[in-house]
């Protein structure tokens, strides 16, 4: 009796996620089969790019920006840890990491494909002096969890872009 009665509620529940059009993140179809990423090769962000277009798309990240359909064009790309709030004692209990990522992407003919953008990530993590350590491990794990986030959403964006009519 409990075998039918598992087995139903196992295919309603199948139905309703189906039904509320929820898929699970696939292969991203990028307009341009080659692009260039003006950072060094030996950057931990340039090979997070590059492993996540190549590995989820058919476009290859190449290094020389003369052979490549787009260029991604870095305008801003930086890291801050502000104080967001402090104890009685004066202390630092809270600090904001925040990651901005300004960026466009153009064709060999310089077309715009993808007009300026700007991808900015916050995280806010609190702070101890009796934990020091584990601290900055947590703060290390979060820069890291930003970075994968903002190369999902740049593959994201770019997976949008238009090649001019």
């Amino acid at each position: 009796m409990r075998r039918p009665l598992s087995t139903l509620l196992i295919l309603a529940l199948a139905l309703l996620v189906g039904a509320c059009g929820f898929q699970l993140r696939g292969a991203y179809v990028l307009p341009f089969t080659t692009l260039h990423v003006p950072l060094p090769e030996s950057s931990e962000l340039h090979s997070l790019i590059k492993r996540h277009v190549e590995a989820t798309s058919a476009t290859k990240v190449l290094p020389n920006a003369a052979e490549c359909e787009a260029k991604l064009l870095i305008t801003l790309n930086i890291q801050a840890k502000n104080v967001l709030s402090l104890n009685a004692a004066g202390r630092v209990r809270e600090y904001e990491l925040v990651r901005q990522f300004q960026f466009r992407v153009v064709d060999k003919q310089e077309n715009e494909l993808i007009p300026p953008s700007q991808i900015m990530i916050r995280r806010d993590i609190t702070f101890s002096d009796e934990q020091v350590l584990s601290k900055e491990a947590e703060e290390m794990l979060l820069w890291r969890d930003m970075q994968t986030d903002l190369v999902q959403q740049l593959l994201r964006r770019l997976a949008v872009a238009k090649k001019p009519a």
